[in-house]
């Protein structure tokens, strides 16, 4: 069997053609694979979660008979050491866990307004 002159070179074009536009696709066309897919999703997930889970850390921080003094210590952490005395407080564990989670005290730092802002 014989195939036309043209066969070869239409059969490298369509295969450099395949891989440029796979290419050009998976870096500014947004194509993405299963796995990163997969990894972009549980990042949004966790998001939401956490910041569900705000209001419940507002809620136990005004039921907390300790508020006052909880709040002094702070605002009179630095701001690299926030984070940790946030945790420690208690307010930032999920229900049902018994550890605090960073987000979620990041998540309350900002709404709880320390410095006035």
């Amino acid at each position: 069997m014989t195939f036309p002159e043209w066969t070869k070179p239409g059969v490298y074009g369509a295969l450099v053609g395949a891989v440029a536009v796979s290419i050009l696709g998976f870096t500014w066309g947004g194509w993405t694979t299963e796995g990163g897919a997969e990894e972009m999703a549980d990042s949004f997930a966790s998001e939401q979660v956490t910041l569900a889970m705000v209001p419940v850390c507002l809620d136990l921080s005004e039921a907390d008979a300790e508020r006052t003094a909880k709040l002094e210590t702070l605002q009179e952490a630095s701001s690299y050491q926030r984070r940790n005395a946030m945790m420690e407080t208690g307010w930032a564990t999920l229900p049902g866990t018994e550890d605090p989670n960073r987000d979620l005290a990041d998540a309350c730092l900002a709404k709880l307004a320390l410095d006035g802002s």
